[in-house]
């Protein structure tokens, strides 16, 4: 089976495209068909849906369609369907990861992780039922997880992937404006807005303003603002605390 690749200058394009307009976007719906389609024209991959995580794992039932589980229109509602059936029934291991992990994982690297055998490949076995060969979750804030999938295994470079993960977090943070006051918020500090997660993400990876404002088409003053804006909500002195705040808070991984 051959790899997804991708093309990163492509996907850094539709990406910060993404970005830019995801907070324009009314409805859960218009966000996945806005981020699907800036994956799907530069690289092998298709969102799947997101999904807001139970407060006590295993939790299938608050699962709701429409409510704390967002499916893209192109994935068949069957599919949700025998999730649910099946997850009752064993709890899916790779679900387990998406509460412990600080970062995207492929469902590829979960099976090696995890050598699931027996009844606990289902969530394999039922992904491969409906074209899907990879999987990419991207945890995000500790609550949420957006999964983008392939009919490819995923290898992917660490620029792919974060730029991958800051379009996850972007479209779970407007998810969970959109929902509310259904459900509450991610959590202290959850009312940063997503270009303050993503200052906050790019500085806890040692890069400098400029760079930051390179990669976010942003002007320098205007990252520095976002920086204060940050400090102030999470109730911080200096750019070094507000991102160990937002890690501690599980805001950005």
């Amino acid at each position: 089976m051959a790899l997804a690749l991708l093309s990163e200058a492509p996907l850094s394009s539709e990406l910060l495209h993404f970005t830019e307009i995801v907070d324009r976007l009314d409805t859960p719906e218009k966000v996945l068909d806005a981020l699907h389609e800036a994956v799907r024209g530069a690289c092998h991959l298709a969102v799947l849906g997101a999904v807001l995580l139970p407060i006590k794992m295993g939790d299938v039932d608050s699962l709701e369609l429409g409510k704390t589980v967002f499916l893209h229109r192109s994935v068949p509602r069957e599919f949700w369907d025998e999730y649910v059936e099946l997850a009752r029934r064993h709890p899916a291991a790779p679900g387990t990861l998406a509460y412990l992990s600080m970062g995207p994982f492929t469902m590829s690297e979960a099976m090696k992780r995890l050598e699931l055998l027996g009844s606990d490949r289902w969530p394999v076995e039922l992904a491969l039922k409906y074209g899907q060969r990879d999987r990419l979750a991207c945890p995000v804030g500790g609550r949420w997880v957006v999964v983008y999938w392939s009919k490819r295994v995923l290898c992917l470079r660490p620029g792919d992937r974060a730029l991958l993960f800051m379009a996850a977090s972007f479209a779970a943070i407007q998810l969970q404006r959109l929902i509310d006051p259904y459900v509450k918020r991610i959590g202290k500090g959850s009312s940063l807005t997503p270009r303050e997660l993503a200052v906050l993400r790019l500085l806890s990876n040692g890069k400098r303003v400029r760079e930051i404002a390179s990669l976010l088409g942003l002007g320098e003053e205007t990252v520095r603002s976002h920086i204060k804006k940050a400090q102030s909500k999470l109730g911080t002195n200096d750019r070094t605390h507000a991102v160990v705040q937002a890690v501690r808070l599980r805001l950005i991984p």
